[in-house]
């Protein structure tokens, strides 16, 4: 009886100054006035302290609101599967550059010490740098484990080993937190999602988070004004694939094939400089900070690939995760007029082997999940929670 009353007390001296908060929720119920539980006797309700969501290792964050995805580009391949509309996409955060060789030689570590069999399921496919017609001999036995390719993109990976990636990184990330975390539950039994002190899963991005990312067209924004200057065709403004300012003027601001057989210029004045991957820092970082986010190499997102996911989807966060809508049968892919399954994925951006046209946010290809390429790899994304901002 005398904490109810108490409460209600409480209540009342409540109701004249602020609103509780997240970070400042008070000691008392507001819904029943009860006393929340400091953890001395564990009987009561406990509410955790509570500042802000910890920051993701590699994370950059990511505004979200308004855009129009799509295909800025001339379609050249007639395929009309990437047409312009409006939706708005959630705050989010994302790895700041791609997955290194580095990280996935440290995940390949923790496997070993796990098991042979989850080991040697994550191995990345070095022979994708296999050619009949071309020596890449060292790519094949070097380019994954020597030093000096330590922090180029890993690929080799398909899209279930991206996902299993992520469900290890985020186990190890929340690891560290639970040793980190100083607060009334223990840490050893692992953290419950309501002590704040967990993140949420590091996984792939969605298609929709990828495009508006790569866009980063919070850098044509006026002051104070809901408008934009202008569409972009890549990730960085103008109709140009080189630097136009200063003394970096001329230099190229993504790896990419610049045509038949030119992937790097000409010796004594290497342009991209690439002839393959690069370093995962190199270019400029667009104006949300990530790099390459054209160019280098391709990136896995988690959609399932339809030519017409544009006319199905929401306007709100959309994603395709399945044939809903639009059942993969309507494809003929058993009798082989088609290559669309429930099983074949979405991958943006363009590589080092790409030409220009593929570096446009918009532009879109497909894979069968369980493949991997020598110019296909992945970064991670993360929801941004306790804030619709």
């Amino acid at each position: 009886m005398f904490v109810v009353a108490a409460g209600i007390i409480a209540l009342s001296s409540c109701s004249k100054g602020d609103h509780p908060t997240s970070r400042k929720p008070g000691s008392v119920s507001t819904a029943t006035g009860v006393e929340y539980d400091e953890g001395d006797d564990g009987t009561g309700f406990t509410v955790a302290d509570y500042s802000d969501l910890p920051q993701g290792p590699g994370l950059v964050f990511i505004e979200g609101g308004r855009t129009t995805l799509g295909s800025a580009e001339e379609d050249v391949a007639l395929t009309r599967d990437n047409i312009e509309r409006t939706v708005t996409v959630a705050s989010f955060f994302m790895d700041e550059a791609e997955v290194a060789n580095i990280h996935w030689l440290e995940y390949l570590h923790y496997m070993r010490d796990s098991s042979e069999v989850l080991y040697k399921a994550a191995l990345p496919d070095t022979l994708v740098w296999e050619r009949e017609l071309s020596f890449n001999d060292p790519y094949v036995n070097y380019y994954l484990r020597y030093p000096g390719f330590r922090f180029y993109p890993v690929v080799g990976v398909s899209w279930r080993q991206a996902n299993d990636y992520c469900v290890w990184r985020t186990q190890m990330v929340n690891k560290v937190l639970a040793e980190d975390y100083d607060g009334d539950l223990d840490p050893s039994a692992g953290l419950p999602i309501e002590s704040g002190a967990v993140l949420p899963n590091y996984r792939l991005p969605t298609e929709a988070e990828w495009e508006y990312a790569a866009q980063a067209l919070i850098g044509t924004q006026l002051d104070e004004e809901e408008n934009q200057l202008n569409k972009r065709i890549y990730p960085w403004d103008g109709h140009q694939v080189r630097n136009p300012y200063g003394r970096n003027m001329g230099q190229f601001l993504a790896n990419f094939k610049r045509g038949r057989g030119d992937y790097a210029g000409i010796a004594g004045s290497l342009n991209d400089g690439a002839m393959i991957t690069e370093y995962i820092y190199a270019y400029p970082p667009n104006d949300f900070g990530l790099y390459n986010m054209a160019g280098n190499v391709n990136e896995w997102v988690q959609d399932v690939y339809r030519p017409l996911s544009f006319q199905d989807m929401e306007d709100l966060n959309p994603v395709r995760r399945n044939g809903a809508l639009d059942d993969s049968s309507m494809y003929a892919a058993s009798e082989f007029q088609s290559l669309i399954t429930n099983t074949v994925r979405v991958y943006k951006g363009g590589s080092w082997k790409d030409v220009a046209y593929w570096l446009s946010p918009g532009t879109r290809r497909f894979l069968e999940q369980d493949s991997a390429t020598s110019t296909i790899g992945f970064r991670c994304a993360m929801i941004n929670t306790g804030s619709s901002k």
